[in-house]
């Protein structure tokens, strides 16, 4: 019995650090970023998604796929070295960004975002084709898109932050003491 209850606080307080790493971590992606401006995704708006929907088909879906599916193998490199479009549904990454991070990338690239000169890719740079606004529409409807748990998720990683760390609620108990109980 006590062996059981090693292995579960073991493993509570394992779980409790990868938490905290994630949310400091995270705190980080939900900065001004490189422009220093930050920017909200309107996903309950439905006239933006709407418009972003229609946004969406004519400049991005040609790659990202019409239902947000993606490219096979988007996580395998071509023989260029290039990865194929990912997804923007559920089954993708995007949702684990904050909004300003997605809006940084559509408009100036991943190349710039990331400062990684090595980093290849054919996504282009929409600063000079879509304005901010068309952007935010855009991956406002991607954001529409995800259930419920995705998207909740992500409002963690918009979180509110202080000095880039994001100030988490204070809890009345925690796991560990309801299985001490």
């Amino acid at each position: 019995m006590n062996r059981i209850l090693t292995y579960r606080i073991l493993l509570l307080l394992a779980l409790f650090i990868v938490g905290v790493w994630a949310s400091v971590s995270t705190g980080v992606l939900a900065s001004d970023g490189t422009d220093g401006i930050r920017i909200s995704l309107r996903a309950d708006d439905l006239a933006v998604v709407q418009a972003g929907e229609v946004i969406y088909q004519a400049n991005c879906a040609s790659c990202h796929g019409k239902y947000l599916e993606g490219q096979p193998d988007w996580r395998i490199r071509d023989t260029n070295g290039y990865l194929p479009a990912p997804p923007h549904d559920a089954s993708g990454h995007t949702w684990h960004h904050s909004d300003d991070l997605l809006f940084e990338i559509t408009k100036y690239g991943p190349l710039v975002v990331i400062g990684d000169d090595s980093y290849k890719t054919i996504m282009p740079v929409y600063k000079d084709i879509l304005t901010d606004d068309e952007i935010i529409a855009v991956l406002s409807f991607i954001k529409n898109t995800w259930p419920e748990e995705q998207r909740s998720w992500q409002e963690q990683v918009n979180g509110t932050q202080v000095d880039g760390i994001i100030e988490m609620p204070e809890k009345k108990s925690s796991i560990l003491e309801k299985l001490l109980k």
